[in-house]
Formats: structure tokens, sequence, C-alpha cells
């Protein structure tokens, strides 16, 4: 090989094979760097599948890019003894490039904040010209978002939605929104009947390869410690997987996925949810190709257009709101702290073992998938943590810990403002509260808990019940005056002094009875 000269560095979640990283691939001259990180990999106790899914991916596009000539330095943790110091990405780059000595380093923007500032340090530290490149997987950059945030008070997804449905013209008919309206989440909020969702449409498996079944095994030696089973991985870890991962949710799910987006049902995790996220987040699938297979389905007549929009929301609005709030308030936002919760999160939000069903059913798909779905994750478990008064940072490094698809940039936004709102109202309005009647209504967990969804005190009381009268009470000079929660606050101040008096105390010995 002749001398180096570019340095081109992939990291775990931007293995798209045609993204800017590879647009001037010289497989004579330039090398690409990728590598495992222990550290990485020990931050937070890792689900094991989370980890499968990072290095089987990585894996599979090393393999690719030799096959294709391509000079690859990868080192993988079970090149590795077992007991060897810990490694970051950082000190892996540093050493690397002292052995190595590249004319330049390519690097592309990342999706996490100290990893980005990690590596741009090692490289102006070793005095190698960077190759900077924006990351063209997102419909809008973060300058075009920061654009569009200028001199506004608030950051309203509503409003960035439907200047992304323009731009890009998703769903619109002679300049207007299809169907007469930019939102149908009113008709996305059904709960199934008693009789519960009925026969559901299997979701893919994709059998593990040689490759992914490497990785199982060292995953299952290495990590045994980690929540979660290494050997029940099943999801996409390459492009291929991921347009069929797509295409099985578009033939199969979409038409059913807006109505029941918001149902819960006990022993059912999946339901009609697309499971592309994962995919997503590590660039294995295009977000256009997601939305145009969507729009493409609405106007076949395959799909409702309240399903179609609402997946569509999601990814072009939420993924992409979330990501342009990140990086616009970064670094600042990951210490955001606006109700000043401390409390440590409890030991079932690692094995979920709890008496309340919901809880226990919703950790159950999380260690069985690294998943559930975003009414679990707001209104299930985000909204105990926060009623709990879990420190929000603790939460979100839950998250990432334990979610095949948490990277930070979508992670943190979503735990630590919608879902706990510590970010003071930067992505939300108002937290999202509510008791245990919420739950009731959308699921038929409460139907088979010992806990009474309705009572806040007694040996029945649901927790979610009392903590979330509590919250009311112990934030009521925060959050009084937030018209929003009017309604909320006017049944709060229909209970005598005594009652909340008996919450407080209830709360108390819920929070010593878990600590």
């Amino acid at each position: 090989m002749t001398a180096m000269r570019n340095l081109i560095v992939v990291l775990g979640d931007q293995l798209d094979r045609n993204g800017p990283l590879f647009d001037d691939l010289d497989a004579t001259r330039d090398v690409v760097w990728m590598t495992e990180s222990s550290a990485e990999a020990r931050r937070g106790r890792n689900h094991q599948q989370r980890l499968v899914l990072f290095f089987s991916a990585m894996r599979h596009l090393r393999d690719e890019l030799r096959q294709r000539g391509v000079t690859v330095q990868y080192r993988a943790i079970d090149d590795e003894p077992a007991d060897a110091p810990l490694q970051s990405l950082a000190a892996c780059l540093r050493r690397d490039l002292k052995a190595l000595n590249p004319d330049a380093v390519v690097m592309m923007e990342t999706g996490d904040w100290q990893i980005e500032q990690d590596l741009l340090g090692v490289i102006a530290e070793a005095g190698v010209r960077l190759e900077w490149r924006r990351d063209r997987h997102f419909l809008a950059s973060r300058e075009a978002f920061a654009r569009w945030a200028e001199g506004r008070k608030t950051l309203t997804l509503e409003h960035f939605y439907r200047s992304m449905r323009k731009r890009h013209d998703i769903l619109m008919e002679s300049g207007k929104p299809a169907g007469g309206a930019w939102n149908y989440d009113q008709d996305n909020r059904a709960a199934f009947g008693a009789e519960g969702p009925g026969a559901l449409p299997a979701h893919p498996r994709f059998a593990p390869d040689d490759t992914t079944q490497d990785v199982i095994d060292m995953v299952a030696s290495r990590f045994a410690d980690h929540p979660g089973e290494a050997g029940d991985f099943d999801q996409p870890v390459t492009p291929a997987d991921a347009q069929a991962a797509l295409a099985d949710f578009i033939d199969h799910r979409l038409a059913q996925f807006g109505t029941w987006q918001d149902a819960i049902w006990t022993g059912e995790p999946l339901l009609y949810h697309a499971r592309l996220s994962a995919a997503l987040n590590l660039h294995l699938l295009d977000p256009r190709d997601c939305l145009s297979a969507a729009e493409s389905a609405w106007q076949a007549g395959v799909a409702p257009l309240n399903a179609v929009e609402g997946f569509i929301r999601q990814i072009l609005g939420w993924r992409e709101f979330v990501r342009g709030v990140y990086w616009l308030k970064m670094p600042d936002y990951a210490r955001g702290n606006a109700l000043g919760h401390e409390q440590p999160l409890p030991g079932f939000f690692w094995d979920g073992e709890t008496e309340m069903a919901c809880v226990a059913d919703a950790m159950q798909a999380v260690l069985r998938h690294g998943y559930a779905h975003h009414i679990q994750r707001l209104m299930v478990l985000g909204l105990f943590a926060q009623l709990y008064g879990a420190h929000p940072y603790a939460f979100h490094a839950w998250h990432m810990a334990l979610y095949l698809d948490a990277v930070d940039w979508v992670s943190l936004p979503n735990t630590l403002g919608m879902s706990q709102f510590a970010d003071g109202g930067v992505v939300g309005t108002k937290p999202y509260c509510a008791s245990g009647a919420y739950i009731s209504r959308q699921s038929n967990a409460c139907r088979n808990c010992r806990f009474d969804p309705k009572q806040a005190l007694g040996e029945a009381a649901c927790p979610f019940t009392t903590l979330y009268w509590e919250f009311l009470d112990r934030h009521e000079d925060k959050l009084a005056d937030n018209r929003r929660l009017n309604f909320q606050y006017r049944n709060l101040y229909r209970k005598s002094d005594e009652e909340r008096a008996a919450i407080r105390e209830k709360a108390a010995a819920l929070r010593q009875e878990w600590s």
C-alpha cells in the first residue's frame, strides 16, 4: 500500500454505505478506522442485545469494505484479554493516529456531543488535518434547524413539522396538507377493548449469520453480568435486512399503526409498531426510504392517511426536531434538572421485579427485546421515574444502556426533556404527568394488578396515583401557573389539607421502600 492519504473514522451509528464518509474513498490510499470500545460497552451496563446490534452491524460493514479491497483498521473487543484495561474511542484513536500517521482524518458529525468533542480534541492534539463532513442522513442539518429556531421564543414541534412537510413536499397536495389537515393525532389514540388486539401480524425475525453468532457468543461470555439475553437477538444488522423490515411494516402493520399506536396490551410489546428506530439510528436505513414507502402506501390505498401521517410525523417531525434541539442546546442541555429531582432509579428498572403490573410488563419487554414502544417509554416507565423524582440524567443513562435504538442525540431530548421535563419546557410545554387512570384507559394491565388506579391512599393504592398527587403537591410553586395543568391543579385543590398530608406521607414511604 502507498502512503496513507486519509484515515476515515466510522463510528457505530454511522454505517451508511453511501454516506459522506465514503464519498471519495480511495482503496489504494485510504484506511477506514472502526473500533469496538470496551469503555463504551461497559458504560451503564449496556443491554446484551444492544452490544450485539452495534458490534455485529459494525463487523458486517467491515467485512463488506474488505471484500471491496478497502483496508479497515478494526479493533474488536474479543481481540483483547477479558481483563484488559477499558479503552475509550478517544484513547484508541490517539494510539492509532501515532501508529498510522495519515495525511488527514475524515470525520462526520456524530450522534454524541461528548464523543465528538473527545475525538476532535485527539485529532487537534495530533496536529493532523481534519476533513469535516455533514451527515446527510438527516433531512434538516444542524445549521438549518438553528436558522429555523433563531428568534423564536419557544420551539414548537408542530411548527417545525409543517415547515419540513412543505420543504420536502411530503403529504402535500397543491401546497396544502393532504386530506386538509396537518395532524391526525386525535385519530391515533384508541385503546383496545376488553377483547384485546386479537390476532396480530408476526414481526420479522432475522436469524443470526456466522458473524452475528460470533458476536452473540462473545457478548454472552464477556458481558454475562449485563441485562438481557444476547441469544434472543433477532434484529437487522445490514441495510438489506433493514429494507426487509421496512417492507414488512408497510405491508403488514402500517394500516393499523395509526389508530393503535398509543395502545398497550400486556404480553404484546410490539403490536403494530414498526420497530425500525434502531436500524434508522445506526444509519442502516435511510429515513427518506421510510417516508417514501409510507406515502406511496397511502397513494396506493394500502394504508389510511391517519396511519401514514402519524408514521411520517415521527420520522420527519419528531426525530428531526429532537436532533435539532440536541445540537442547538448542548452541552448545557444535559445538565438540566428544572424540577430538582435527585432520586436514584429503583432496582426494578434493571430487573423488572415489581408488583406494578404495567411496569413489570414494560420492563419484561425491555429486558427481552431492548425495546418498548413510545407510550410504554413515556407514560409508564418515564412517567413513573418523573413522579418518583428520579434524577433526569440517571434516567437518560438507564435509557441509553437498555434500549437498542438509543443514541445520545435522540435519547437525551426524549428522556431528560419530553419525559422528565428537566429542560423546563424546551421540548414539551408541560410535564407529562398522569395518575394510574391513564394507564388503566390505555391498557389491560390494571385488571391483573393488586393496585387500584383510583386509589391514592390505603393498602391497594396505586403508586402511580399516589405519586401523581404528591408530584403536583410538591411542585405547586413551579407548576400551578402552567395553564396546561389548570384542570389537574383544580382537582388537587379539592383535596383537604389532611388528605394531601397523608399522600405526602404515603409517597415518602414508597421512596423509602424502593431506595
